[in-house]
């Protein structure tokens, strides 16, 4: 990683890793009404009305027509990209009644057990895993 002289190149490297979102500023703010959705989903009145109609109960939110789609689709790498928080997209993992590590899973494409078996040995390897550029 390059030494980060300012807050621009600072944040530019953050972007620079791969597989990886690191929840800045600007994805919370991105993310606020999304995230604020998935928390809702706390309150068992809310998460009976999500899963009744999730289109209409996320319609009430204004987020994008791009985090709408990604959340209906449950593409949480997606939701990542567009300000969504882990710790909050958890929330629709209960919903769905799904544990974190069956959520986590299918951001990897992996099995739920291979996912479990990587985790296990020790996580994903760091090799080649350091910067987008360098990689290309």
């Amino acid at each position: 990683m390059r030494e980060a002289t300012d807050i621009a190149t600072y944040l530019a490297d953050l972007e620079d890793i791969p597989g990886t979102q690191v929840f800045t500023a600007q994805r919370a703010r991105q993310g606020y009404h999304l995230n604020q959705c998935a928390m809702s989903l706390m309150k068992p009145e809310n998460r009976e009305r999500f899963k009744a109609d999730e289109r209409a109960y996320i319609d009430e939110w204004p987020m994008s027509e791009e985090q709408k789609e990604a959340l209906l689709a449950r593409d949480y790498n997606r939701l990542l990209n567009l300000g969504g928080n882990i710790y909050f997209l958890a929330k629709v993992f209960s919903t769905d009644g799904i544990s974190v590590v069956q959520g986590v899973s299918t951001m990897t494409g992996m099995s739920v057990e291979e996912y479990q078996a990587m985790m296990m040995a020790g996580g994903r390897s760091p090799v080649g895993q350091r910067s987008i550029r360098e990689n290309n």
